[in-house]
């Protein structure tokens, strides 16, 4: 298991400092805001712990305010129904006196019924592809020393990017592909495998809808935020194997882009959908 994602996991260890209220904390890597995808996941965690026996299968979440990644942060959850199924959560993150994230979430106890899904696109399998690392090896005197960095950090999630050369070179792309992982193993707990994807669904994303106009989050010309995320889970999933992640982006307008995401198991299944609409707009355009 690499560091980060040691560190990661002992953030989604929240502590309940009384019923349903949570204390989490941010992993210490250098971050200059709260990454989105941490809040998700701890969010996802807090509302899980308050519905024993049921798993989350969908969750709607609006980012207001940056967070501070030096400040704790606290997860309200407010329980709104419990059904004989289902049951539905509120869940507001707080940082001193500011409310940074809210979401709605619905938690469903197994059952079977009707299914039918998608299929899987067909990718090189994430062993004939290289790591980002290896990628940075390989680009090192032809990227921005800001995606250098971002290549080269120790992650919690491994990706490996299908065709990275048109990510370098900024070629429009009407779809694109990852494969992710947890690095390392995880905690047999379903509620720590759906808190891993959650995490990693908001990496690359919102870049998908930059991506059709030949521009990157990593050019600073341009404002970049999400507003808003969403995920509904489909299966269960083993987040400490390879995922893949076929993204699109088919509208932005408005300063906005919105980003839709399929996240497939290895083995072909659909395991959960996933929604963006983000911020994106010139910084002269203010």
């Amino acid at each position: 298991m690499s560091s980060a994602l040691a560190s990661l996991l002992e953030c989604l260890h929240l502590e309940e400092t009384k019923p349903d209220t949570f204390f989490g904390t941010c992993p210490a890597f250098g971050w200059r805001r709260v990454f989105g995808g941490l809040v998700v996941s701890q969010a996802a965690t807090a509302i899980a712990r308050t519905a024993p026996g049921r798993d989350l299968h969908s969750l709607h979440g609006y980012f207001l305010l940056p967070g501070n990644p030096n400040e704790a942060l606290r997860y309200e959850v407010t329980r709104l129904h419990d059904g004989r199924s289902f049951a539905t959560r509120l869940c507001h993150v707080i940082q001193g006196d500011r409310l940074i994230f809210s979401m709605t979430a619905s938690l469903q106890r197994c059952e079977t019924g009707f299914e039918h899904s998608k299929t899987m696109p067909e990718v090189p399998a994430p062993e004939e592809l290289r790591s980002l690392a290896d990628l940075a090896k390989e680009w090192n005197s032809s990227i921005s020393s800001e995606i250098l960095k971002y290549f080269q950090q120790v992650r919690p999630i491994e990706i490996r990017p299908i065709e990275p050369e048109r990510l370098l070179k900024g070629v429009p792309a009407e779809k694109r592909f990852y494969w992710m992982r947890a690095s390392g193993n995880l905690p047999q707990d379903e509620i720590f495998h759906r808190a891993i994807l959650a995490y990693l669904s908001d990496m690359t994303f919102l870049d998908m809808s930059l991506g059709q106009h030949g521009r990157s989050v990593f050019d600073a010309s341009i404002q970049v935020a999400s507003l808003d995320h969403s995920i509904w889970f489909h299966n269960a999933c083993s987040a400490d194997d390879w995922l893949l992640f076929a993204q699109d982006s088919p509208k932005a307008g408005g300063g906005r882009g919105f980003c839709r995401g399929e996240i497939f198991s290895r083995d072909g299944v659909l395991v959960a959908s996933v929604a963006q609409e983000g911020l994106i707009r010139e910084r002269a355009s203010i």
